[in-house]
């Protein structure tokens, strides 16, 4: 079994923390409304907000697949990756099969798009090459904790809230910027400390955000050990990725850049702590069936014979692969 005490501290804590910053994001929000129409400002906003949540437009996980020049894998061509994929997505009561994808690109990554119901998981030429069997199948339960969360959903959430807080915020400035004459001209006063909460409004959202994504991090790697018993997998991969120069989805939101300091400014948490605490849950334990796959060369049934040579760069869709 695994250390439960600490998998579960460790899972109420970025569960209340996910609420706290959506609660803060929410509420910020409607402070802004508040400030700027009043109440009838704040009664206006809940259904507007409810509106926009519900018709938040959606790009299909195949469509963004297509951008980044991904080819979706049949379970023949690659019968290890799916095995898993079936095994891990059963775990975790999945209601569908997230489709699975290969990038051709010798950039480590690995990423999960879509909901529960339409998934898609991509995996790199870099990733398959760098990772042995056991801990891909380790990075494919953490993208799986992702979709099983409905992390993709909670994040868009996060960003409509930001994007209306920007707007508002802005809404706001002009507003002093053209009562501004007036203000000199001693017409009227201004409520300074309403101005300065204006001012920082976006800043403070964009902070949560980050915050929040990296609330899901956290929560995504213990869903993952609950999937595969085997936190040690995941820690391994994690140290790996980490040697090449970056994180799992750090190099989509932001590539080939350092992790930012202070690490308020990061997406994802430092990669030693998210091993530090996945070796926590690590005392004898069982061994899941998936810890106990061939070693890398399992995957030579998957990865090319000759090595992809196309480096990453930025393409004109303005992603990096």
């Amino acid at each position: 079994m695994l250390n439960e005490v600490v998998w579960y501290r460790h899972t109420l804590a970025n569960r209340l923390q996910t609420a706290l910053l959506l609660l803060f994001m929410g509420g910020f929000l409607g402070l802004l409304g508040w400030l700027l129409w009043g109440v009838d400002g704040l009664l206006m906003l809940l259904p507007v907000s409810a509106v926009l949540l519900l018709f938040n437009p959606r790009i299909a996980p195949w469509l963004i697949m297509r951008m980044y020049g991904a080819a979706r894998v049949a379970p023949a061509e690659a019968p290890l990756l799916h095995s898993a994929l079936v095994e891990l997505s059963k775990r975790a009561g999945l209601p569908h099969l997230p489709s699975l994808y290969y990038i051709p690109s010798s950039m480590v990554n690995a990423f999960a798009l879509g909901r529960r119901d339409d998934a898609a998981i991509a995996v790199s030429d870099g990733l398959l090459r760098l990772l042995d069997a056991r801990e891909v199948v380790a990075v494919l339960a953490h993208e799986l904790s992702h979709v099983k969360n409905n992390d993709i959903l909670v994040m868009g959430v996060a960003d409509l809230f930001s994007r209306l807080t920007s707007l508002f915020s802005l809404f706001g400035l002009l507003l002093l910027l053209i009562n501004l004459p007036l203000f000199l001209l001693g017409g009227i006063t201004f409520n300074w400390p309403a101005i300065l909460i204006l001012l920082l409004a976006p800043n403070l959202s964009a902070l949560a955000q980050l915050g929040l994504s990296r609330a899901r991090e956290y929560d995504a790697d213990l869903n993952a050990v609950s999937l595969t018993g085997d936190p040690e997998g995941l820690a391994r991969a994690l140290a790996k990725i980490e040697r090449t120069g970056g994180n799992l989805l750090e190099r989509i939101l932001l590539p080939g850049r350092r992790l930012p300091e202070p690490s308020l400014l990061r997406t994802h948490p430092p990669t030693d702590e998210r091993i530090r605490r996945l070796l926590q849950l690590k005392p004898p334990y069982p061994r899941s069936a998936l810890t106990n796959w061939p070693p890398r060369n399992a995957l030579s049934d998957f990865v090319p014979t000759a090595a992809i040579e196309r480096l990453p760069r930025w393409r004109i869709t303005g992603l990096w692969h």
